[in-house]
């Protein structure tokens, strides 16, 4: 599964490149509650093992999917 993350301030996003088998409802939860605080940080977590984290206020959109859905799952920050 792919998610894409863009960051405030920049017009480069964060692509993260998560296992397969990664379920798609948990990651949609992990950033509903890294954004919902200000303070917070959306941690994600590659096929690697290597762990990325954004804090909440600087997201300016996630993108869920996988590189063959057609469907993406978006959320904005509130800015």
């Amino acid at each position: 599964m792919d998610v894409r993350v863009g960051v405030s301030e920049t017009p480069k996003e964060i692509h993260v490149e998560m296992a397969e088998d990664t379920d798609q409802a948990a990651v949609v939860a992990s950033v509903e509650k890294a954004l919902a605080k200000a303070d917070g940080v959306l941690w994600l977590t590659d096929r690697k093992g290597r762990r990325v984290g954004v804090p909440s206020s600087k997201v300016a959109y996630v993108e869920i999917g996988s590189p063959s859905d057609e469907r993406r799952v978006g959320f904005a920050s509130r800015a």
